[in-house]
């Protein structure tokens, strides 16, 4: 059967979307539309390409994530040196060889540009800080002055995964001038709103989210300036999303609980990194034990 798929940002919590996809195939479905955003939109990019669990899960395993954080190279002091990165490149690491990974891993199954997927098979959200605007990838490119056909699915799925402070964000060069393109998930952190209103899709829509359901997420807790940034963070990727779920759209979405890891815990021991694959896989086959699609 073949349906449509929606996967959302986490960050490093994006392993267990890996697992979940087992479980998906598994089941005998097929994802013909995909949307992601930052994490979700590697693996919906992945799929795209022609992935199939087992590869993804491979590539996942065989990686080491600390090969991520590349910093730049500086004659300063190190702990000077990640004031500077922040003060001017905005963000600790430059997110190339994210992007040169996924480059590589499309590439190997003939992907390079938009041009190269079937029409309407992939759209990654981003966030266009010049512009104060959310950024569908490849829809929105021609607002840029680019040609969909042309550009990079790696390139768009760098800009989806640029977290704040954490990657530089990257400079589009367009007709308007240089835009400061950051992480998706700052303004829609699950864009299951891609696929319009329920009664008007082509496809039964699943969406994979790394959160808690509504009713099971623990309250955020502010007693300092720090914890009222994080709650601010949190709300700011979650409430726009918020508003297109409503109990008759939980139906549709797997809830996958792993905030006990941090988005940008990229020192994951090989233990942890197979415990959220198989977190992925075994959340999903219950869900769709009896998911009436």
């Amino acid at each position: 059967m073949y349906i449509d798929g929606v996967f959302s940002g986490g960050g490093i919590k994006g392993l267990a979307m890996a697992g979940a996809y087992q479980a998906i195939e598994k089941k005998g479905l097929e994802f013909t539309s995909l949307a992601g955003t930052s994490a979700g939109s590697i693996v919906a990019a992945y799929i795209a390409a022609g992935y199939k669990s087992e590869e993804i899960i491979r590539l996942l395993e065989d990686v080491n994530l600390k090969d991520f954080m590349d910093e730049r190279i500086s004659f300063f002091p190190l702990r000077f040196l990640k004031w500077i990165s922040i003060y001017w490149r905005l963000g600790l690491y430059k997110g190339d060889k994210l992007e040169n990974w996924i480059a590589s891993n499309l590439k190997a199954k003939g992907i390079s540009t938009f041009g190269d997927l079937q029409p309407g098979a992939l759209r990654v959200v981003a966030s266009d800080l010049t512009n104060g605007k959310i950024a569908v990838l490849p829809d929105d490119l021609p607002y840029y002055g680019i040609n969909p056909e042309n550009f990079s699915v790696a390139r768009a799925v760098r800009m989806s995964c640029s977290l704040p402070y954490f990657f530089e964000p990257v400079k589009l060069t367009s007709r308007q001038g240089n835009c400061v393109i950051v992480d998706g998930g700052v303004l829609s952190n699950f864009p299951i709103w891609l696929f319009g209103e329920e009664q008007f899709r082509k496809r039964p829509v699943l969406g994979i989210r790394l959160t808690p359901n509504e009713q099971e997420r623990p309250k955020n807790k502010i007693t300092n300036a720090f914890e009222l940034y994080g709650a601010l963070f949190e709300t700011m990727k979650d409430a726009h999303d918020a508003r297109h779920i409503s109990r008759r759209h939980e139906r549709n979405i797997i809830f996958l609980p792993v905030d006990h890891i941090l988005s940008t815990e990229f020192d994951l021991t090989e233990e942890k990194k197979l415990a959220l694959i198989e977190l992925g896989r075994s959340q999903t086959e219950f869900f769709l034990r009896t998911w009436a699609y």
